[in-house]
């Protein structure tokens, strides 16, 4: 088969559509027939050599895709032959097969676009396991997303508003949040212009708060005394990017404070199956967000879509921030 190789590590040039080995799916593994593949902030780290595969992964980039059943492993009963899936993977989606336990598969609803599909996977674990699972948020509660225009903010704003929370979100543009408040972001706030924080706080004095319920936040280092300065009573902050860094100073007084709390989550390093496991998490999504997508209540946003070829533009864009949503490589 073909796949994007890593000729050593680096800026996005590094990467080259080439021969690779065929997969072939072991015991309680499906083979997938590529037909697109998200591109995720955690590639271009991997790209970079600061996010390496988890041991027994697939070394090629590429956490989620969608695309059609080619083959099934031994013990393999709930799939067929030609489903219409997308999977979450902890490596090898940016290439023409690829190789997933069948736990971490989900069935592509007939009414949503094959290719589109493949935007799902990694954002939906991403978001219901943070949200739901790790930080409890539930209806009347006030969720602040920090980059509300990315592939996870677009999607967390639909769960969240599904769930009966109040959504603010920040951005670094106007069109932007407008897209956020067509979405169902009800605070918007330019992170350029405006203190997030200030601002969180004048939303909620007239109702009685003092903060955010939940801050599901990308930035890590950079953001972390603002984040617990904005946090309501019990608030929960989740971390789970650093986009601003590694290393931040926490006023546990502060936090103390607030009875609130800070967790540092990832996806990928999960084990397949178990408690806490991607597989676990799959199954969540597949019973309680899973009808969300088939009544139209959360879609996937796609904001590019290239030829997997162009492989290195994609990350171009992912970088330069300007892109509303996801970004895909499609597989001819």
């Amino acid at each position: 088969m073909r796949a994007i190789n890593l000729n050593g590590f680096g800026g996005p040039e590094v990467m080259q559509w080439g021969a690779a080995p065929d997969p072939a799916p072991g015991p309680g593994e499906v083979l997938i027939d590529v037909a697109a593949a998200g591109v995720n902030r955690a590639d271009m780290l991997q790209r970079q050599g600061f996010y390496p595969a988890p041991p027994g992964a697939s070394e090629t980039l590429g956490l989620e895709c969608s695309g059609v059943i080619a083959a099934l492993g031994a013990g393999v009963r709930d799939w067929r032959i030609g489903d219409r899936v997308c999977a979450l993977l902890a490596g090898g989606g940016y290439a023409e097969r690829v190789v997933v336990p069948a736990g971490q598969v989900l069935a592509v609803p007939d009414e949503l676009d094959l290719v589109a599909a493949a935007a799902l996977p990694e954002v939906a674990a991403t978001v219901w396991s943070n949200l739901v699972d790790t930080a409890g948020l539930h209806a009347g509660q006030l969720l602040l997303i920090h980059g509300g225009g990315s592939g996870i903010g677009s999607h967390a704003i639909q769960v969240a508003r599904a769930l009966g929370a109040r959504v603010a979100v920040t951005a670094g543009s106007a069109e932007k949040l407008a897209r956020c408040a067509e979405l169902g972001a009800q605070i918007l706030i330019n992170y350029r212009e405006e203190d997030f924080v200030a601002r969180i706080a004048e939303e909620r004095s007239g109702s009685g708060g003092f903060g955010a319920d939940v801050i599901l936040d990308v930035m890590g280092g950079s953001y972390l005394a603002r984040n617990v300065e904005a946090l309501a009573p019990h608030g929960r902050l989740v971390v789970i990017g650093m986009q601003g860094g590694v290393t931040g100073e926490l006023n546990i007084g502060a936090l103390l404070r607030k009875w609130g709390s800070v967790h540092a989550t990832n996806v990928r390093n999960r084990p397949n199956t178990g408690a806490g496991s991607k597989a676990e998490i799959v199954g969540e999504l597949r019973r309680r967000m899973w009808p969300m997508l088939a009544e139209g209540i959360v879609a996937p946003v796609v904001g590019a879509e290239l030829p997997i070829t162009e492989a290195a533009a994609a990350h171009r864009m992912l970088e330069d921030s300007k892109v509303f949503g996801k970004v895909l490589l499609r597989v001819e």
